[in-house]
């Protein structure tokens, strides 16, 4: 009877030991110690190889990331895990719903992933009992988290918070249900913000002691630039649980350029409680770097790539190499390393700021523009954020205006102004007019130049774009100018003593119209008088006004003799033109 009850002790103790072990292991993954979760896991799942739950978790473990999308590897390794145990449990829900994540995360079908879900609903359902025809709660829940996970390409977000309000039902204890809420809240897109802090904040209410829903909300306000409440969150998530490392490294990596104190500080912090490896000791390397120490940051990286086996193992050490010789210099080893590293990272873990590093670099090599906003474009494509893309074209137009590329540059600020949607600015009427004329689209930048003019009528700006984009566009002197000289002396004429050197310039194009092109010397005549009206008193332009329409008025008069003596007719023309002085400008 002894030996019975131990072996029934013994027993017990081990099921708590393995259910400590897991719980632990799930808790690692919530705080991304990617490392220790697969650890503890492992254990948990050599200890008990047929528990189906314990096999999800290990799962679970083996695609997690501190970042970006899992690679292929470890979603094979996934796959190889839960087919094989499906193999041998058969359909087992805990399994269905791991092998419908991995198919999500693999880009598959999302109606085929759905389909084993709610077949793994549909075995979970109770048959009897108080509890007939009630899911059961974890794996709605880890249906949620399987919808969370990835990018917002991926999954079904809107399925996943019905599957996550049922649950919620169901389980009124656990605070994970309103965390994967919240995460898929996101994934339908900024403007659910709001619905996703109300989640996080039902999952403190349930655990008030929730380092990772704080941590969550914070995220929220910093992408809204709101640091007293970003702020306040990390707190309270660092309150609730100071061994929570991620609340750390965010800090550190928001003070990094602003305060490299504070940051040294957070920092220290971070690899205090994460996982220790070269992941974490690169994060050091990065530090020494902000903190301009360079030499000391090079050697570092060095001893890194050592301990890691190379830079293949680690390919974020090319970038923190690029980074410091960018920094001094150096440009073409800056531009070996980050080369190698996007030749080598998956392209799942590449942050913008990488990109923005390689636009710096190519930017100094002439005849790399193209290169350098291929960067920008991939940069839009992760970071979907409008102000960063609206920043991001604005570098593409500044790249390719350096380069004298200025229709890739005017192209490049019409992306931009389309996705602003706003009126323009004085600056931005300016950059957008001179790219159009220093493209020679001059019809976009006559266009751009009235507008420019009716917004900002004081700035002097619009009106040498107008006149000089409508002359370049009528080389000839056809008088296709006219109509935009007219539009600049409409708004001059508001004040026409102080502009009138500007209106006389402008009549000098028409009376070379008049005189050279059209024949219409009566019309160049009544220019002249208009120079006259501008200019009555002697001075240079009263005697070219004056000089030029005597040359004019005697032409008319020998055309009128010419026609009265039975010459040739032609209206105000005559055998030979008079030629308008030239006047200097």
């Amino acid at each position: 009877m002894k030996k019975t009850v131990s072996l029934m002790v013994t027993a017990l103790l081990a099921v708590q030991c393995l259910m400590a072990q897991l719980a632990e292991g799930i808790k690692f993954l919530s705080y991304e110690k990617i490392k220790s979760a697969r650890e503890s896991l492992k254990k948990a799942y050599d200890a008990n190889p047929k528990d189906a739950q314990t096999i999800y978790w290990y799962g679970q473990s083996l695609i997690a990331t501190d970042g970006g999308e899992p690679s292929k590897e470890s979603l094979a390794a996934a796959k190889t895990l839960y087919q094989q145990a499906l193999g041998e449990l058969g359909s087992d829900a805990w399994l269905l719903v791991g092998m419908g994540q991995v198919e999500i995360l693999e880009g598959g079908d999302i109606n085929s992933a759905k389909q084993k879900f709610e077949q793994a609903v549909t075995a979970t359902t109770e048959t009897k009992g108080r509890n007939k025809g009630k899911a059961n709660p974890a794996i709605l829940n880890a249906i949620g988290r399987a919808n969370a996970a990835g990018g917002s390409k991926f999954g079904d977000p809107t399925y996943a918070i019905e599957k996550l309000k049922q649950a919620a039902t169901l389980d009124l204890t656990s605070p994970d249900i309103f965390i994967n809420m919240g995460i898929n809240y996101l994934k339908l897109g900024g403007e659910n913000g709001g619905e996703a802090v109300k989640a996080y904040q039902e999952a403190i209410a349930r655990d008030p002691k929730n380092a990772v829903a704080n941590y969550r909300i914070g995220r929220i306000y910093q992408s809204q630039n709101n640091k007293e409440l970003f702020e306040q969150f990390y707190n309270n998530a660092i309150a609730a649980d100071p061994a929570y490392p991620r609340v750390y490294y965010t800090l550190y990596d928001y003070y990094a350029n602003r305060d490299v104190s504070k940051a040294k500080e957070y920092l220290d912090k971070y690899v205090a409680t994460a996982d220790k490896d070269p992941n974490t000791d690169l994060f050091v390397a990065d530090y020494l770097f902000r903190a301009g120490k360079y030499s000391e940051s090079l050697a570092k990286t060095k001893e890194i790539e050592a301990a890691a086996g190379g830079l293949d193992k680690l390919p974020k050490l090319n970038v923190v190499y690029a980074y410091n010789y960018d920094r001094t210099n150096d440009s073409i080893q800056a531009k070996s390393y980050i080369e190698r590293y996007f030749a080598t990272a998956d392209p799942s873990t590449i942050e913008p700021a990488y990109y923005d590093l390689a636009v710096k670099i190519f930017s100094r090599f002439k005849g790399s523009e193209d290169v350098a906003v291929n960067y920008l474009e991939k940069a839009m494509t992760i970071d979907t954020l409008k102000a960063n893309r609206i920043n991001y074209m604005g570098k593409a137009a500044e790249i390719y205006g350096k380069a004298g590329k200025y229709k890739e540059q005017l192209d490049w600020l019409q992306k931009q102004q389309e996705l602003k949607g706003s009126s323009m600015g004085e600056y931005e009427y300016y950059q957008f007019t001179n790219t159009a004329v220093n493209s020679k689209e001059y019809g976009l930048a006559i266009e751009l130049a009235k507008k420019y003019m009716a917004a900002f009528p004081e700035k002097p700006q619009p009106y040498v774009f107008l006149k000089k984009a409508a002359l370049a566009a009528d080389p000839d002197t056809t008088g296709k100018a006219i109509e935009s000289l007219d539009y600049i002396d409409s708004f001059l004429s508001r004040d026409k003593e102080k502009n009138k050197r500007q209106i006389f310039l402008n009549l000098y194009y028409r009376l070379q119209y008049f005189v050279n092109k059209s024949k219409e010397l009566e019309k160049a005549l009544a220019v002249t008088d208009k120079m006259l009206e501008l200019y009555p008193a002697a001075g240079e332009e009263n005697k070219y006004a004056t000089d030029t329409r005597a040359v004019i008025a005697d032409a008319i008069n020998k055309a009128n003799k010419q026609q009265s003596g039975g010459g040739k007719t032609g209206g105000n023309s005559s055998g030979s033109s008079p030629t308008p002085g030239n006047l200097k400008n």
